[in-house]
């Protein structure tokens, strides 16, 4: 038999084989099919909570207090200084200047500022950080550098809000992480038992092959085939149930994540890319558990 006779029989018994007991693989495929939803309703939620750690670290800045004998042209050295350190934007705040936003802040209670003998704040200046050196490590190395300059005597980077957002970031990954290993482990569990009552069905079949001289590789392939079906049709399914869902309840989720994420920000939860990813698990996912079906059943 030649490769082309052997790949076209494999496909053709894969095809029956389905059709041969269509509930127990439509078990196999509806149970692919939730996991990967699952999975990708995970990465949905994961983008979303990514691009809300992204907003909130743009909005820290770190402060810089000068010193208070500094003159303007030492204050102009420090900014140059600062831009070449952090290459993010740099605001001088003089001393007026943060006195009256104080005031301001402080609403009615601001006015009693205006009885001190002299403006006790000292110069600052407001650093933008690049979204590059957002990172808690980078923060902390770089406001290090930053204390260290001439004229500087403290700098404010928001340090204990950096870290509790990072632990934050840290404790969903690993969450997520440990979910999906034991969402794709059950799946391929559920998966292998369903496939082997689908083989089992079949043994009659096998038997005849076996005796004729039929290998165990002859005899695995249409069985992984199927699985490989199987997993790409639970794929299709998920895929198609996350558009579904992106276009049904996306714009609503929108609107109620607005007000921490902005306008306009939606959560991406069919990207090509996490299609494709879907894709390639679910073939992966039946055919890790045909072949460990198959495994089985030819080991008795």
């Amino acid at each position: 038999m030649s490769v082309l006779s052997k790949a076209a029989y494999f496909w053709r018994s894969a095809a029956g084989g389905l059709k041969h007991a269509p509930f127990v693989h439509f078990i196999a495929v509806s149970t692919i099919a939730i996991a990967l939803f699952a999975a990708g309703l995970a990465r949905g939620a994961s983008h979303v909570v990514d691009n809300l750690l992204a907003s909130l670290g743009g909005e820290v800045e770190v402060t810089l207090y000068l010193a208070p004998q500094l003159g303007e042209d030492e204050v102009h050295g420090v900014h140059t200084r600062v831009v070449e350190l952090s290459h993010g934007e740099v605001t001088v705040v003089p001393p007026e200047a943060a006195l009256k936003r104080l005031k301001q802040e402080l609403g009615d209670l601001g006015e009693a500022l205006s009885e001190l003998p002299e403006n006790p704040l000292p110069a600052t200046l407001e650093l933008r950080v690049p979204e590059a050196r957002r990172s808690p490590e980078a923060l902390k190395a770089l406001a290090k550098e930053l204390r260290a300059l001439p004229g500087v005597t403290g700098v404010d980077y928001g340090k204990a809000a950096v870290e509790r957002l990072s632990a934050i970031a840290r404790a969903l990954s690993f969450g997520a992480l440990v979910a999906l290993v034991v969402v794709l482990g059950t799946t391929i569990v559920i998966v292998a038992a369903t496939l082997q009552l689908a083989i089992y069905s079949r043994r009659e079949e096998i038997e005849i092959q076996k005796l004729v001289g039929a290998t165990d590789r002859f005899v695995k392939a249409p069985f992984l085939l199927e699985g490989l079906l199987q997993g790409l049709l639970g794929a299709l399914v998920a895929v198609g149930g996350l558009w579904l869902f992106g276009r049904l309840l996306g714009p609503t989720l929108g609107s109620l994540f607005a007000f921490l994420l902005g306008p306009g920000v939606a959560a991406p939860w069919v990207e090509p890319r996490t299609a494709l990813e879907l894709l390639v698990a679910g073939c992966a996912l039946g055919l890790g558990g045909s072949f460990v079906a198959v495994g089985r059943f030819l080991r008795v």
